[in-house]
């Protein structure tokens, strides 16, 4: 969300990957029918991305993408189990992200397409509860369901180690996030390129502060500033605190890196310019050669 717009989602599917229209809880249904025409505008399969609390307050959402019927939607954090039957009806592959192996559980229970092994490297929402290497083997052995690894999959060596671990491929969010079709802002985009693999914290200050409904179960890891750490703690108090919220909320208006969450990864640190998304999806296209190496028993 704020991120992956039509325009960056059409690129990283011309450029051979899936690409994923980031639907935030804060957008209307139009933008997401217009967003997701220009996604689709290239022929290629695209998906959308929904938070299921989300749908539930706002279920114009999912009728819009009912309406586009994209080859993949993502339904997560949350109970989705009630709009796998209707999505998959149109035709739509239905995946969800799942932080620990009772969630993967949850996931085969509903009927979904593709389990995405969400460790707690990864930027954005989700649980902080294991790291995607253990996750990803303990969901693998669980089920024979395509899943996909996220969470510090920054380039090919990280794409090649899911492969070879059994992944069916790589679900991969901040190697994007400074790419020139994408939603952000130039301020956010320094930021995010200045950051090493030591900048991300997990938590729900920045929940707290938006008040835009997300589930304390659900934290998120972003870039540390100023604001984060000065509510860390205060949670509670944040949600009522007036004062707190408009500071952010203008500091997010302001693209102020000290006072907007910068929603990114452990990967962050391999990010160093501002480049295409094809740029990004041809590096990560050298998974291969790591894997050829691997098998002849050496590393490239």
């Amino acid at each position: 969300a704020n991120v992956s717009g039509g325009r960056l989602t059409a690129a990283i599917s011309a450029a051979g990957g899936l690409g994923m229209l980031g639907a935030g809880s804060a957008v209307t249904a139009d933008w997401i029918r217009t967003e997701g025409a220009i996604a689709a505008a290239g022929g290629r399969p695209y998906g959308v991305g929904l938070m299921a609390w989300s749908v539930q307050e706002r279920p114009e959402h999912l009728e819009a993408v009912l309406e586009l019927k994209p080859a993949l939607v993502s339904l997560s954090f949350g109970d989705y189990s009630q709009y796998v039957g209707p999505l998959q009806k149109e035709g739509i592959v239905v995946a969800t992200q799942a932080g620990t192996v009772a969630d993967a559980r949850e996931a085969i229970d509903a009927g979904v397409d593709v389990i995405v092994a969400r460790g707690a490297e990864a930027g954005g929402h989700g649980r902080n509860a294991v790291g995607t290497l253990p996750l990803l083997q303990a969901i693998l052995d669980l089920t024979d369901l395509p899943v996909l690894a996220g969470g510090g999959i920054s380039g090919a060596r990280g794409l090649a180690a899911v492969l070879a671990a059994g992944a069916a491929g790589g679900w991969i969010g901040t190697a994007f996030l400074t790419c020139v079709e994408g939603l952000t802002s130039d301020p956010v985009a320094q930021r995010v390129i200045e950051a090493d693999e030591t900048d991300t914290v997990y938590g729900t200050v920045f929940d707290a502060a938006s008040r835009a409904g997300w589930p304390d179960e659900f934290g998120g890891r972003a870039l540390r500033n100023a604001y984060f750490d000065q509510w860390e703690g205060r949670e509670d108090e944040l949600k009522t605190d007036d004062t707190g919220h408009t500071h952010y909320v203008e500091g997010t208006k302001a693209k102020d890196v000290t006072r907007a969450s910068i929603y990114a990864g452990q990967g962050v640190g391999a990010i160093t310019g501002r480049p295409t998304a094809a740029e990004v999806l041809d590096g990560f296209a050298g998974y291969r050669d790591y894997l050829r190496a691997a098998l002849n028993g050496g590393a490239k």
